[in-house]
């Protein structure tokens, strides 16, 4: 059966005319008519039939400041539609590949390397893959939820159009709902006024949680199930994560209370969709008792029902007369309704009601009912292993300057100089002050202690309590950002000690999980993983965890200290030796990836970033974070959502296979020494660049760096302590404010400095086409540079350059051009192809896009250069942000 196909032509024909009617509409016809100048010139300019864009220069100067608001408001407004339409293209390419067979990186190719497999080894990589994806709330999303809200309903409606017979009448019907949905998102201000808060943040996350991966998650064990005609039981792999509420590092704002009700919230989401489940299959679970033989184990969890809920089941009895499985099904969600109540009889964790379930789908099968369970009961039971009562556990996370403060001021109040001590001296004393018993100090009294140290205090108090009230795997991992030292992980073990989460050694409720950023930091590896598994606190207490030691590997602030090729093979090379640390020791590694929606920040597919780590360190568990617009890409449609989770898994039971295969390829020295050389001239440059004279009043001025700062993008500070400087700001505006002048050298300045260093000391470019087709490390590296580099407009930059003083303009924007031309030239030469990009189809939206982002840089820019800017200039500006990040489909 073919499938009736829409294409993705007509629907940018008829949102981009939309959007004009709804222009002349809400506007004005000559308002209009300034807009489609505006377009048709950028078109005919990118298509070389003018030869300048003084023409659009000219219009856009002539433009009166309410007109100036309108031209943003449409550009940005069409970006939003288009946007939509990609993703409805995406959708039914992938539908048409499913009809066909599989797409490629899917469950089938999954399935075909399990059956090359003996069941064994089969087993084994099953029990060892678990892919956790944590939603951050880092501020990346530059949409309003009022303006996401309304795009879902011009999704819904665009799915409706694609995918449903209808008569004439309906399709008009949904083509004045498409219109009226417009027109309203027009009217809505695209704009924040105030901050989101934390809370804000927290639901924005559980939405995709609650509305997509909820109904999407047993889909994909059910595919996987069907690919691999698995009869063995295939275990827990994938799990959901979340900073949303949790994450305190620079963010004042996340307090104790904060986190406290997005625990409460979750739970109460989480069991609300249970019970819409549960009233579902009480609709399904009808069947007559006298047609049925029921164990003895279904009437024995029947009577200890009645035991626990007497009146509940005399109530079941009576609605129920003769069907024990709806009997048990209500009871069920008795019990469901009374979790975390002060009512006896809930579910006192989520074993128990998965527990429930798994007998109601055994009793369907010994009752003929096979295709009722594997229709209505495995993916429940799936979801409720992936969810708990949970929805997402969260992390706790804080600069571990904080708990320095923290633990010298608590210990002082001792008569103990901990600021005083040499690092050898702070571990071993923190060694002892864990192990003995009882507590050092009272993590209750606050009395005359800092701010800091009262929040810290604080917040170690209360994870006891949440610990109590929503069990250990709520909030289960503490992240240290910026950490450098074996004592700044002691610190928090110390903190917990006291606070009665940890008691070594029988007994840990928290995964201490070091985030390596720095390049001190991630040299140091072993300095300090080494002296921390040597610890006998610290090893007592990993004990208790089962010996596993999660680490996290900062992809941002590594690109903003050395530069993309530094940082990536920093990375991988400092992956590698975190491995064979963890060997040594005999210690289990989940690596945690902290990625960017970026490239510079270590965004792009996933499923390439799974397969080109290196194999020393798939030890199966992998977790990495989504954040900001990614998530939103990922997550916000259902059949895209199960496709990257399908895409997740093919890739991590793949690199997990190939981990396990002890006759894997070795790395060729030579490509390992060209790394090295090229790295360490990459380094070089590009701290050169930043410490050049000039350079940060450059990125000041050539950058709408001070706008982005106002954005109200997210709850937490743009910078960590309000100064202007490189090493202060935060890498999320870094990378936004120079991917709006669409030139994001975090992506790709000092590749070819890199690479021709390489060159210059007698390499081969023919090695370097080897390394590109044989390693997948280089060549995701390279693919993920080039797509930045197809994003760059170098004309466009340059007009943005002209708004800093001629001296560092001359020094730093000559020095960005000339290393861009060469990276293009390097890319082309190494992978053999014409166009950067290696996918004909992102080659062909960057193209369409191109000329409808460039009115509004232009806009932008002239907006920029104005001394001073009335308040409806500065919100244009602000429009022209989002509108930008819109064409580009990227923030930071």
């Amino acid at each position: 059966m073919e499938l009736y196909r829409r294409e993705i032509q007509q629907d940018v024909r008829e949102l981009g005319a939309l959007v004009g009617d709804v222009l002349s509409e809400q506007s004005s016809d000559d308002a209009f008519g300034t807009v489609e100048s505006l377009r048709t010139s950028a078109i005919d300019y990118r298509n070389g039939d003018i030869d300048t864009r003084e023409p659009i220069e000219e219009r856009l100067r002539q433009l009166e400041p309410k007109r100036e608001l309108v031209v943003a408001r449409a550009f940005t407004t069409y970006f939003e539609l288009i946007n939509l339409a990609e993703e409805r293209e995406r959708v039914r390419s992938l539908r048409e590949q499913s009809q066909a067979g599989s797409p490629d990186g899917g469950l089938k190719e999954t399935a075909q390397v399990l059956s090359d497999m003996d069941g064994k080894a089969v087993a084994r990589v099953l029990d060892d893959v678990l892919i956790e994806p944590t939603f951050t709330a880092h501020p990346t999303e530059a949409r309003r939820k009022t303006v996401k809200t309304k795009l879902r309903s011009v999704a819904t409606i665009l799915e409706t159009l694609d995918e449903r017979l209808l008569t004439d009448d309906e399709e008009r019907s949904l083509e004045r709902e498409l219109e009226a949905a417009v027109t309203s998102l027009w009217q809505t201000s695209q704009l924040r006024d105030r901050s989101p808060e934390p809370l804000d943040e927290v639901l924005n996350v559980q939405w995709y949680l609650e509305n997509v991966l909820f109904d999407v998650v047993g889909d994909v064990y059910a595919e996987l199930e069907e690919a691999t005609d698995e009869s063995r039981s295939i275990p827990k792999l994938f799990e959901f994560r979340s900073w949303a509420g949790s994450d305190r590092d620079g963010n004042p704002h996340v307090t104790p209370e904060v986190t406290e009700e997005t625990l409460d919230r979750q739970r109460h989401v989480i069991v609300g969709k249970y019970r819409e489940r549960l009233s579902s299959l009480s609709n399904v679970l009808s069947q007559d008792e006298a047609e049925l033989t029921l164990d003895d184990s279904m009437r024995a969890s029947l009577a200890a029902d009645k035991e626990r809920l007497p009146a509940v089941a005399d109530e079941a009895e009576t609605r129920y007369p003769n069907e024990p499985y709806r009997q048990k099904v209500l009871l069920m969600y008795e019990r469901l309704d009374r979790v975390g109540d002060v009512r006896p009889g809930g579910y006192d964790d989520v074993e128990d009601l998965k527990g429930d379930l798994e007998s109601l789908a055994a009793e369907l099968r010994t009752n003929d009912g096979d295709c009722i369970a594997a229709a209505h009961l495995d993916p429940l039971i799936r979801t409720v292993e992936t969810f708990g009562f949970n929805l997402a556990s969260l992390d706790l996370r804080d600069h571990r300057e904080n708990h320095t403060e923290t633990v010298a001021e608590v210990l002082d109040r001792q008569g103990i100089d901990y600021e005083g001590m040499a690092e050898s001296e702070r571990t071993e004393f923190l060694a002892d002050a864990i192990l003995q018993s009882p507590p050092l100090v009272d993590v209750d009294d606050t009395d005359s202690i800092s701010p800091t140290a009262t929040r810290v205090l604080d917040r170690f108090r209360a994870l006891a309590s949440w610990h109590r009230e929503y069990g250990t795997d709520a909030v289960d991992t503490y992240c240290i950002s910026m950490c450098e030292e074996p004592s700044h992980v002691l610190e928090v073990l110390f903190l917990a000690s006291e606070a009665g989460i940890v008691d070594v050694p029988d007994y840990s409720g928290l995964d201490i999980v070091p985030l390596l950023e720095t390049e001190y930091a991630l040299s140091g590896a072993r300095r300090i993983m080494g002296t921390l598994f040597e610890n006998d606190a610290y090893a007592a207490a990993l004990d208790a965890r089962g010996n596993t030691q999660e680490i996290m590997l900062g992809y941002s602030d590594s690109n903003k200290e050395n530069g993309y090729l530094a940082a990536r093979w920093s990375l991988y090379r400092n992956q590698k030796r975190l491995g064979e640390i963890t060997d040594d020791y005999g210690i289990e590694m989940r690596l945690f990836h902290g990625r960017g929606g970026s490239i510079s920040r270590g965004g792009g597919p996933m499923n390439d970033a799974l397969l080109s780590l290196p194999p020393e360190t798939v030890t199966g568990e992998v977790k990495f974070t989504e954040q900001g617009e990614a998530i939103a890409e990922k997550y916000a449609n259902p059949t895209i959502a199960t496709r990257e989770l399908e895409q997740m898994l093919n890739a991590q039971i793949r690199a997990r296979c190939r981990a396990l295969d002890h006759d894997r390829k070795s790395i060729d020295e030579e490509w390992l020494a060209a790394m090295e050389t090229a790295s360490a001239a990459a380094r070089e440059e590009y701290r050169a660049l930043l410490s050049a004279d000039g350079f940060l009043e450059y990125f000041s001025q050539a950058t709408p760096i001070s706008v982005i700062e106002d954005l109200n993008l997210g709850s937490r500070p743009a910078s960590r302590s309000g100064k202007r400087t490189v090493a202060d700001l935060r890498a999320i505006p870094w990378v936004f404010a120079w991917t709006q002048t669409r030139c994001p050298i975090t992506g790709w300045y000092s590749l070819a400095t890199g690479l021709d260093a390489y060159l210059g000391e007698g390499g081969e470019i023919e090695t370097l086409r080897e390394m590109y087709w044989d390693w997948p490390f280089f060549r995701t590296m390279l693919d993920n540079a080039s797509l930045a580099l197809a994003r760059t407009d170098m004309e466009i930059a340059a007009g943005y350059a002209s708004l800093a003083d001629e001296e560092p303009r001359e020094r730093v924007f000559s020095r960005l051009r000339t290393e861009y031309r060469r990276a293009v030239e390097l890319v082309r030469e190494i992978t053999g192809r014409e166009t950067l990009t290696k996918r004909g189809w992102l080659t062909e939206s960057i193209d369409h896009r191109n000329p409808y982002v460039d009115p509004l840089n232009l806009l932008q820019i002239q907006l920029l250069e104005r001394d001073s800017r009335s308040e409806i200039e500065e919100r244009t500006l602000r429009l022209t942000v989002k509108g930008i990040a819109a064409g580009m489909k990227n923030t930071g």
